[in-house]
């Protein structure tokens, strides 16, 4: 990583709804995995707060594959906090309130101690509280009904925390992020770079700053090339999506861009599956988890995920039921939008990717076969392709 975390930092220049213009000018977009636009996030709750607003720092993060924002914390606790102040600034908040996965101690320990540096009179309404270690801590109603009722689950909506937050107060959930990069934005600094986390089929596994228009090419490059030939991408994480490898891996990883071809940014998760894994079963696994960590408050989490994440398994393990496939296929287009929160709706957009990129890996394992991938060129062509060879 470079500049969130080891550049000089300039003094502040720009606060309040100076900051909020700039955020807009700049497009800078949330980095928790919805991509929703900051400064309009901002305005909405300086406008709805009264001067009562609280802000919320979100770094659960329950992404499995996420690294970013507990590195962020560890090793840059002063830009967050920065960021933070300015948000509270903005929307004219009263309270700051740091959400930190209590799985994260690097993180939590490095946070106290940058708060403390900071004194009690610059952070007198500030805490740090943990956040329990959950796929769905970190949705924003969830952190909020934690805060507020120790129970972290997402609760139905509207109101949004935006609305009604925090103690009732309109609250600004930001990821943390998304408040280290309006730091740097109110010195003048460029926000188009990213973090993101990426593993799988490459040399060196961890956290990397990137250019926001760097190829998925690229990408692999910051992480020292691929190790192994890859057959697919996991692009955003477990609400993310599959991708064969080359038809993204000359392309931009501009969120618009991405979402062009029916992709995500989402949290910066950046997955290669070696071509001589299996599909199926990297799958199957996602969906094993992801029903593990339904709130188990409405039928579609708990019945719709449980039957996806059993079926899947059936056909990873070879042992499928005459209907599975076509069943999985159902399910996937049917599901979303049936929730009580969101949940369902990232499970189906997973699975549904699956389903096209390792569509002859699921017929084959329909007829108790595991064959991988022939359908693949392995090695990405073009740009990039000698990192693998």
């Amino acid at each position: 990583m470079t500049m969130l975390t080891r550049t000089a930092l300039a003094p502040i220049s720009l606060t309040g709804q100076e900051l909020i213009k700039r955020l807009d000018a700049e497009n800078l977009r949330g980095r928790g995995g919805a991509g929703f636009p900051v400064g309009r996030k901002w305005s909405t709750v300086r406008q709805n707060g009264h001067g009562r607003a609280v802000v919320l720092a979100n770094g659960a993060e329950g992404e499995p594959l996420s690294q970013k924002d507990r590195a962020l914390m560890t090793e840059r606790p002063d830009l967050v906090i920065d960021g933070a102040l300015l948000a509270a600034d903005a929307v004219r908040a009263r309270e700051i309130i740091f959400y930190v996965g209590r799985e994260h101690r690097p993180a939590i320990n490095a946070m106290r101690l940058a708060l403390q540096g900071r004194g009690e009179r610059a952070l007198r309404n500030a805490r740090l509280v943990e956040a329990p270690t959950a796929y769905i801590s970190g949705e924003e109603s969830a952190a909020v009904h934690f805060i507020n009722a120790g129970d972290a689950r997402p609760t139905t909506t509207p109101p949004r925390p935006f609305e009604r937050g925090v103690d009732g107060r309109p609250t600004l959930v930001q990821n943390i992020e998304s408040l280290a990069m309006a730091g740097l934005i109110a010195r003048g600094v460029d926000s188009r770079t990213a973090l993101v986390t990426i593993s799988g089929s490459v040399q060196r596994a961890g956290v990397a700053e990137i250019p926001l228009d760097a190829s998925l090419a690229q990408a692999a490059d910051a992480a020292g090339g691929l190790r192994r030939d890859a057959q697919a991408v996991l692009i955003g994480g477990y609400f993310g999506r599959w991708a064969a490898i080359n038809d993204v891996w000359p392309y931009t990883l501009e969120p618009a861009s991405l979402r062009a071809r029916g992709l995500t940014f989402g949290c910066g998760v950046i997955y290669f599956l070696a071509a001589d894994n299996c599909g199926v079963e990297a799958t199957a696994r996602i969906m094993t988890y992801l029903a593990s960590q339904s709130a188990r408050q409405c039928g579609p989490c708990v019945f719709g995920l449980g039957a996806i994440a059993a079926a899947t398994r059936r056909l990873a393990d070879r042992s499928a039921q005459p209907e599975d496939l076509d069943r999985l296929q159902r399910w996937s287009s049917q599901l979303a939008g049936r929730g009580a929160c969101k949940h369902p709706d990232g499970a189906a957009g997973l699975l549904a990717s699956a389903l096209g990129v390792f569509v002859d890996d699921f017929t084959a394992h329909q007829h108790r076969r595991c064959v991988v991938g022939p359908r693949f060129t392995k090695r990405p062509v073009g740009m990039m392709a000698e990192a693998v060879a």
